[in-house]
């Protein structure tokens, strides 16, 4: 089988459980895994018969997909903030939305110069990052933000296990943390922090089927789904450890569910802080939401 045969036969498989954009996509990605080649590359030796190595990981991917295991998952990697992260079902894949958060961080601190560096003079900036995952979050802030002290939890000893090892391989010192954030004992091992940030659980259980299949049927549902009568549940926690935690003028990053970001403002509003911003993603969606505490 040829590079161009095999790049035809995914492709019309796929193309019964994804759209045509996503389906292309997807086999662009397999490709370039198995061949090492990119897209170009592929173009000009389309001809070339695939190794028997080669044939056997296509025939594996292939079966994996048609199961519609997430291509993350079956390749064993995902792009974050340009960089390369190891994912497997112990984390969330990493999303485009997230990026989003991690650029509006940077974007906002950047100009204020804070973890940048640039001035000795000032204490160095201590962040933490709720609900690592595949840690790409706090290591996307930390390649952006070197000065910045990152710390990061989950309750997932496997999650940080994964989140360690893409720390290694991308050379980012953050300090990881095993506890159970929702537990007010276990968070008060934290440190104090001038910004807050956390992708949480957020996704009503009552939601559940209405998401694609291999999203609810894969990616771990401790890191995607909340219960239908305490939606806000990791929203208060994080409002509850920055009253006690948060170095003031300090700050709190979050990723909320688009029909829920209202909620959460008021949740912030009421808890003391002083302004709350709501901020649309690429889609249109309030998506994103920063709360100021001044004094």
């Amino acid at each position: 089988m040829t590079i161009h045969e095999a790049q035809q036969k995914l492709l019309f498989q796929l193309y019964h459980i994804y759209d045509n954009a996503e389906a292309a996509a997807i086999v662009n990605l397999v490709m370039e895994n198995i061949t090492d080649w990119k897209k170009v590359d592929r173009i000009l030796n389309k001809n070339v018969p695939l190794s028997n190595p080669q044939l056997e990981l296509f025939e594996k991917y292939s079966a994996a997909l048609m199961m519609h295991e997430p291509v993350q998952y079956v390749l064993h990697e995902a792009w974050f903030c340009g960089m390369k992260f190891y994912v497997d079902e112990n984390v969330l894949i990493p999303r485009p939305e997230t990026e989003e958060l991690v650029d509006w961080i940077v974007q906002e601190l950047s100009s204020e110069q804070r973890g940048m560096g640039n001035n000795k003079q000032d204490p160095p900036l201590i962040m933490l990052d709720i609900g690592t995952g595949s840690g790409s979050v706090p290591i996307a802030l930390k390649k952006k933000l070197d000065h910045a002290i990152i710390y990061s939890c989950d309750i997932s000893k496997n999650a940080l296990q994964v989140a360690k090892q893409n720390a290694s391989s991308n050379a980012a010192d953050v300090h990881f943390i095993d506890l159970d954030f929702l537990n007010k004992e276990d968070r008060s091992q934290l440190p104090s922090c001038h910004i807050i940030v956390s992708n949480p659980p957020y996704i009503p259980l009552l939601e559940k089927n209405s998401l694609a299949e291999h999203v609810k049927n894969f990616e771990p549902h401790t890191a995607l789904f909340v219960n239908d009568n305490d939606p806000l549940v990791f929203y208060k926690a994080i409002a509850d450890f920055a009253a006690e935690k948060l170095l003031l003028p300090g700050r709190i990053y979050v990723e909320t569910h688009e029909e829920l970001a209202g909620n959460v403002k008021k949740l912030f509003l009421q808890k003391g802080f002083d302004e709350v911003t709501i901020k649309k993603d690429i889609y249109g969606k309030d998506r994103m939401l920063k709360a100021t505490m001044l004094l």
